[in-house]
């Protein structure tokens, strides 16, 4: 049985192919289309699921949607007509996308899928968050939170899966989503709604939380099982296409921060403040999710599942003894979770728990053998050489070692917003300087951005707090660097103000180590990620150092690379020192020079956001 999941046309597009109860591939839209955060009906993806499974649309036979677009727009109409007049303009605008896409869907995907002669299905968005954190997690019964801005009027549930089957027994409903609210400062701050809230995250231990308990008295009423209300006198997004209103700028301290102008200390402090608020409500939903179901694991999907920071604190303070995030938890994710939700939930089909997971290690898109490579840089004129395995792995740790930035290109592209070792960027965590080449030179991103290391997942408990040989594959935990990595600063760090403590060296792995002392963790097993795994092995046997930094192969503002010729031309455009396309290496120096000129029209079709 071929069972198509879909997510499209509000942000981050996807299509997931699940056969006979197997994940066989899954993919965003924007990682064919080059454009972050690809809304449109994920053609491309639809048909790299199929070709990886070597079907066409007629042996498909069920095609789900990943949430309801009459309940949605439901709630588009009552907010509406209760806000009206005000939001009046905004609706009409959006009005017609609506009447020509999203209220005939099946319409839609008929003239996208020719030759599927089906029916589709629907599912609610949060029962597809809540089966993409399920079905395929290591456990055979957990409790689930999923977390989001809003899907069609549910912000957050809490529910249960055991077996092969999910219900969810509690919702938070839209106005009041903690994603919104962590939304609404991402804008204040000057960073661009459901891509900076990251930014937001890492922004957040350079400042203090000051303003939290502002947050808490004037902007929400939170109750004890982590449900709240939001106050709507500050908030503009139910009537606007902006976040917040005058009301909420005069509560703290002026005007909204502009795009691209210098950071203050307001904008850290209102970052930390925003962090620790979120991280309070979801260490009391979690709770209450415990108090609920019983159960000693928990599975999150949804946008704000991404807030790394928060899971690790869950997992280290909340009262689960387990914990398993799905790697794609926000919209595309919804897509896998559509999919998973037929087999399990509607054909009732058994579900075999693994060890690890079924989620293969996220590594769901596409591939390139060394022979399409090779004829790629034959054609264009480049300067490789190619290795056998062993001394690929020999040859790269060296290059790491010698302090290159090296872009690293191998096997199935992950599905979700992490690169997890197949579109990577890699450095030396050891070094000094790297965090700063890296954000400025590689990435062209703002200098505050914190870099997550790849550690031999044998060795996490040695550089950091987790337990020992702790399993965070999917680099959606953060966990404090061990006291002993760490560098006596006597003071100097709690001194510091702002960016200044950037500039200080915090632990022997500098290139990794956030300014609070975290580190966002991904764990590397030879399970999972067998190539990956021989690399950091190798790096180990070299400079006895069991972990690297690992950051997306991209630039600001474009999505991870999919192919060889994304990848090379992301190489040529930036101050990358070395690509490995699998089994070939390319030193910089070797290629043939780009103009200048060049390189700024490649990072120019890139939206800054």
């Amino acid at each position: 049985m071929n069972i198509l999941g879909i997510s499209a046309f509000y942000h981050d597009s996807a299509a997931a192919l699940v056969q006979d109860g197997r994940i066989v591939a899954a993919a965003q839209e924007e990682r064919f289309t080059r454009k972050k955060h690809d809304y449109r009906f994920p053609q491309n993806a639809v048909r790299y699921c199929l070709e990886t499974a070597g079907i066409g649309t007629a042996r498909l036979d069920h095609v789900v949607f990943y949430d309801k677009p009459l309940l949605k727009f439901e709630r588009l109409l009552e907010t509406t007509i209760a806000y009206a007049p005000r939001g009046f303009k905004q609706f009409l605008m959006g009005m017609p996308l609506w009447l020509k896409q999203k209220l005939y869907l099946p319409r839609e995907m008929n003239r996208s899928l020719p030759g599927y002669t089906g029916g589709y299905l629907f599912t609610e968005h949060h029962e597809s968050h809540a089966a993409s954190a399920f079905f395929p997690s290591p456990f055979e019964e957990a409790a689930i939170l999923t977390l989001d801005g809003v899907g069609e009027w549910a912000t957050a549930s809490i529910g249960y899966g055991q077996g092969n089957r999910i219900e969810l027994l509690k919702d938070l409903n839209f106005p009041h989503s903690l994603g919104l609210l962590y939304s609404a400062f991402t804008y204040f701050c000057g960073f661009k709604v459901n891509s900076g809230e990251y930014k937001l995250m890492g922004l957040a231990p350079y400042g203090e939380p000051r303003y939290a308990d502002l947050i808490r008295d004037k902007l929400m009423d939170i109750k004890d099982d982590g449900s709240f209300r939001l106050n709507q006198d500050y908030f503009a997004y139910c009537y606007d296409d902006v976040m917040v209103n005058g009301k909420f700028a005069a509560l703290f301290d002026g005007p909204a921060r502009k795009s691209e102008t210098p950071l203050s200390q307001r904008e850290m402090d209102l970052a930390a403040s925003i962090q620790l608020v979120t991280e309070e409500i979801m260490l009391k939903m979690a709770a209450f999710a415990h108090e609920l179901t019983g159960s000693k694991n928990l599975v999150m999907a949804g946008g704000v599942a991404l807030n790394c920071v928060g899971n690790g604190r869950v997992l280290r303070e909340g009262p689960f003894e387990n914990l398993w995030v799905q790697p794609a938890a926000g919209d595309a994710g919804g897509a896998l979770g559509a999919a998973l939700f037929v087999w399990y939930q509607l054909q009732g089909n058994e579900r075999q728990v693994s060890q690890s997971d079924l989620q293969q290690g996220s590594l769901l898109g596409p591939d390139f053998d060394n022979d399409t490579i090779c004829d790629y840089l034959d054609t264009i004129g480049a300067s490789y050489q190619s290795f056998d395995d062993a001394e690929l792995m020999d040859r790269v740790a060296t290059l790491i070692e010698q302090e290159k930035v090296v872009g690293w290109f191998q096997g199935r592209m992950e599905f979700g917003p992490r690169a997890l070792g197949s579109r990577s960027i890699l450095g030396d965590a050891r070094s000094e300087a790297m965090q700063s080449v890296m954000n400025l030179k590689i990435k062209f991103r703002e200098s505050f951005r914190p870099f997550a290391p790849s550690v031999l997942r044998e060795d996490v408990a040695e550089y950091f707090e987790t337990r020992p040989r702790e399993d965070s594959p999917y680099m959606l935990l953060v966990a404090p660097v061990q006291q002993d990595k760490r560098e006596p600063l006597n003071g100097q760090l709690s001194a510091a103000q702002g960016i200044e403590k950037l500039k200080l060296k915090k632990s022997c792995v500098p290139g990794i180590t956030h300014v609070d002392y975290s580190a966002r963790v991904q764990t590397v097993d030879p399970q999972r990620h067998s190539r990956y795994y021989d690399l950091l092995n190798s790096f180990k046997q070299r400079s006895g150092c069991p972990l690297v930094i690992n950051t997306s192969f991209n630039v600001r503002g474009e999505p991870i690379v999919c192919t060889p010729q994304d990848a090379y031309r992301c190489f040529m455009s930036t101050n990358m020192d070395v690509l490995v396309l699998e089994n070939q290496v390319l030193l910089k120096e070797q290629q043939p020079q780009r103009q200048q000129h060049e390189i700024d029209e490649y990072i120019a079709q890139f939206e800054l956001d």
